[in-house]
């Protein structure tokens, strides 16, 4: 008979502590388990692989990976520039790009519209030139990007500031160009953070939705994704959107699962 062993959480960390994490844990996993067995399991393969659900989650998709894109090639050099320059004007500019976080998306959609729209400060030429962006699939990348950037953000600019520059500054000393220092030193200690923030911004661009359907509408097809999906089919098959909600879910767990085990395997040097 195996003897029983107490919980323990380690030197410095109160076992009160328990209770309120349990809680936490619990807010959660039970509406996720609650909507599980809401399911209705003798028809959800059906119920998932309707043509318009098949269309929005292949959309969702690839908006997603390409607003990912985006945040990568603008969240790289904004990280850059809030963790290693010294403006004054510095924590403005972090406060603006942690907007979108606290701001409710059907405002971010708005504010899109304003400046891409017909009669928007930048649709009005754009449209002139015969490009429109709104109520497209472009405006939901841009829709998702404009949400998910922060996430990228954030956590390669807490890296940056944790890692320091000691090495940049070796390389540095050593004659390396700055390309070549960021190529070689910079980017190789960042790639954990990388993948983690890029992880994060492509599980937020694939369930944005009050932005996308201000900005993008809900076109089947171009600007439906699987949320604006699973909002009309709550009011028509609620036994879709339930279906719909846990393929959500499953998609975006399986996804950050196996990006966080390929950034643990790159943070402990084993291959990946």
């Amino acid at each position: 008979m195996k003897q029983f062993r107490p919980i323990s959480l380690g030197p410095g960390v109160p076992v009160w502590l328990l209770l309120p994490g349990l809680l936490g844990f619990a807010l959660v996993i039970g509406p996720l388990l609650a909507l599980t067995g809401a399911v209705d399991r003798s028809n959800f393969f059906g119920l998932i692989t309707t043509p318009a659900s098949r269309d929005a989650l292949l959309l969702s998709l690839k908006t997603a990976l390409a607003a990912t894109v985006l945040c990568v090639l603008l969240g790289v050099p904004m990280a850059i520039l809030l963790a290693r320059l010294r403006w004054r004007i510095l924590p403005i500019l972090r406060s603006m790009v942690l907007l979108p976080l606290v701001l409710p998306p059907v405002v971010g959609g708005l504010a899109l519209l304003y400046l891409f729209g017909r009669q928007g400060l930048l649709g009005q030429e754009l449209e002139a030139a015969g490009i429109r962006i709104a109520f497209s699939t472009t405006a939901v990348v841009l829709a998702q990007a404009f949400v998910a950037l922060p996430f990228l953000v954030i956590t390669l600019e807490g890296a940056m500031r944790t890692a320091g520059d000691r090495y940049e500054r070796i390389a540095a000393t050593l004659g390396a160009r700055p390309t070549t220092v960021w190529w070689r030193v910079t980017l190789p200690l960042l790639r954990p953070a990388l993948i983690s923030g890029g992880v994060l911004a492509f599980a937020r661009a694939l369930g944005e939705f009050g932005a996308t359907l201000t900005f993008a509408g809900s076109l089947q097809g171009r600007t439906r994704t699987l949320p604006l999906e699973i909002y009309l089919a709550r009011e028509t098959d609620p036994d879709a959107a339930v279906a719909l909600s846990l393929l959500l879910v499953l998609v975006a767990v399986a996804i950050v699962l196996i990006a966080y085990r390929r950034m643990g395997a790159l943070a402990n040097g084993r291959p990946s």
